[in-house]
C-alpha cells in the first residue's frame, strides 16, 4: 500500500513538474494610433437621425493601448486576457436637426462626440500545426463590450450605454519566413443576423531571443447592430501599431 502510495506521489510529481517545464506565461502591450474610417449611430433606430461621427463631426485620431497576459501549456495550448480601452473624440458643426434619444441638436449648433469602446477578452486557443516555420492556430474567445456614445452642446447632452457578452472566433498564423522574421496574424470575428464584429491585426514581428518579440503592424476593428435593442451603430477604425511579447 505504500509502495503504491509513493509510486502515485511520485508520478503525480512528475507529471506536475513536467507540465510546468511546458508551460509559459506571457505578457503583450501592444500601442499606436486608431484612426476612423466610418462611425454611423442612430439611436433609437426608428425615429433617430442617423449621424455620422467620422464625416458629420470630426473624429481626431486616438492613442489606443491593448494589455494581454497569457499562459501557454503543453506547448499547443494557450489561455490569455485582453483588455482592449478605446475612446475617439470629435466635434463640429450641424448640417441638418438631428435626433438622438431625446434630445433634437438643432442645424448649425455645434456639438462634441465621444464615442468609447472599452473590449475585454478571455481567449482559449490551440495550435493544431505548429513547426519552426509554421503554426497555425484556432480557439475561442469570451468578449465583454463597455461601451458608450454621447453628445453634447447647447441643446443638452445625450448619452447611451450599453454592456454587453459577445462569443468570437478566434484565429491565429505565424509564418516564420527569414530568420527571426516572422508574419503573424492575430483575428477575434464572428457575424450574426443581429450584427458582426472584426479584430485583425497584420503584422511583422522580429523574434529577440527567447524572451521578447517585436511587431509593427496593421490592425482593423469593425462591426456593429443593426436595430437590435432600438440601436443601430456601425464603426470602422484603422490603426498604426507597435508591440512586444514578453516570455516570462
Amino acid at each position: 500500500m505504500k509502495k503504491n502510495l509513493r509510486a502515485i506521489v511520485l508520478s503525480v510529481s512528475f507529471l506536475w513538474s513536467a507540465a510546468a517545464v511546458a508551460a509559459q506565461a506571457f505578457i503583450d502591450v501592444e500601442g499606436g494610433l486608431a484612426f476612423t474610417g466610418y462611425n454611423d449611430v442612430r439611436i433609437p433606430d426608428d425615429g433617430g437621425t442617423t449621424l455620422s461621427l467620422a464625416s458629420d463631426l470630426n473624429q481626431d485620431p486616438a492613442r489606443a493601448i491593448r494589455v494581454r497576459v497569457g499562459y501557454v501549456f503543453r506547448d499547443r495550448h494557450s489561455v490569455s486576457f485582453l483588455a482592449a480601452p478605446l475612446t475617439v473624440e470629435g466635434s463640429g458643426r450641424l448640417d441638418e436637426d438631428v435626433r438622438y434619444r431625446d434630445t433634437v441638436f438643432p442645424s448649425g449648433s455645434r456639438v462634441h462626440s465621444s464615442y468609447r469602446f472599452d473590449s475585454y477578452r478571455l481567449t482559449y486557443r490551440y495550435s493544431f500545426v505548429k513547426t519552426d516555420s509554421l503554426e497555425l492556430a484556432a480557439g475561442l474567445t469570451g468578449k465583454i463590450r463597455s461601451a458608450s456614445i454621447s453628445i453634447a452642446g447647447d441643446a443638452g447632452y445625450e448619452r447611451r450605454d450599453d454592456l454587453g457578452f459577445v462569443p468570437l472566433v478566434n484565429l491565429g498564423l505565424r509564418w516564420n519566413f527569414a530568420g527571426p522574421f516572422s508574419v503573424l496574424v492575430d483575428a477575434d470575428a464572428l457575424a450574426s443576423p443581429y450584427g458582426r464584429a472584426e479584430d485583425v491585426l497584420v503584422a511583422l514581428e522580429y523574434d529577440h531571443g527567447e524572451r521578447a518579440a517585436f511587431r509593427a503592424g496593421y490592425r482593423i476593428l469593425e462591426g456593429g447592430s443593426d436595430g437590435g435593442g432600438g440601436v443601430y451603430t456601425f464603426a470602422l477604425f484603422h490603426y498604426a501599431t507597435v508591440g512586444v511579447r514578453v516570455r516570462l
